[in-house]
């Protein structure tokens, strides 16, 4: 399949799927939603061992890109339940790939970026990466990720990166379990590909037992939680709160909320 919006380029073994709108720090569109959907099934189904993913450009993911969200208004109730359950299948097959999957995070991954890359197996990031669940800021539900992030942290630490939408650099995210390792850019491929060929000298049917196994653990909870965080996702997107939220961010000013 040809890709616009990311890049899918194999080296032996190992795939690496780049995010790449580097004009918009990569921020997600439908399109790419849709292309890394197809990239991650066609990856599911291929001889792959493992998967890198990384992002083009200064950011490796700013998130959804809000000028496409801007255009909610004139969407239906159905259009946007259409399209959280879009994004809650992408989260879902990267977690469920069969192979190791590693994410190389060199610099912001924010809202549905802090997604994709905390939800891979590994999660290597810079001393310049930034983490952050902002979707709160403006007036959104940061429900399709919030399940994933329970699973790591559990839910007095998730109330806490959620609720208050703050931007948390590597070592936070390193001391919270969210990132395995920090690594100097300068080094970063070279890490990423040391711990490939870790993950390439195991057996690969090990590895998705495993894998699969660990889903297992958490599947009938996750299951019930991507179903509320859909509804979740498409209730916000009718709100007056994310209307104001999403045109005061492309405005450049402060929202004001409904009381």
């Amino acid at each position: 399949m040809d890709y616009t919006t990311i890049q899918v380029a194999d080296d032996g073994p190992i795939r690496t799927i780049t995010l790449h709108r580097p004009e918009r720090r990569n921020a997600m569109t439908p399109a790419m939603q849709t292309e890394l959907l197809s990239a991650f099934e066609e990856t599911a189904a291929s001889s792959c061992r493992v998967l890198v993913l990384a992002g083009a450009g200064d950011a490796f993911c700013a998130g959804l890109d809000l000028s496409a969200l801007d255009k909610t208004q004139d969407t239906t109730s159905s259009d946007h339940r259409a399209e959280a359950e879009r994004i809650a299948r992408l989260f879902l097959a990267l977690y469920e790939l069969p192979m190791p999957t590693i994410a190389a995070v060199h610099g912001a991954a924010i809202a549905g970026g802090s997604g994709l890359a905390l939800i891979c197996d590994f999660t290597l990031a810079t001393p310049v990466a930034r983490f952050g669940f902002t979707e709160v800021r403006i007036g959104f539900v940061p429900a399709l990720v919030s399940a994933y992030l329970a699973l790591q942290l559990g839910d007095k630490r998730s109330r806490d990166l959620l609720l208050t939408g703050r931007i948390f650099d590597a070592e936070e995210a390193l001391r919270l379990g969210l990132v395995n390792e920090i690594v100097p850019r300068e080094n970063l491929a070279l890490r990423v590909q040391s711990l490939a060929e870790i993950l390439l000298a195991n057996s690969p049917q090990s590895l998705a037992a495993t894998k699969r196994l660990m889903t297992d653990q958490h599947r009938t909870w996750l299951d019930a939680a991507i179903v509320a965080a859909i509804e979740a996702n498409a209730q916000a997107r009718n709100t007056a709160d994310f209307r104001e939220g999403v045109a005061a961010f492309l405005e450049k000013r402060k929202p004001v909320w409904n009381r």
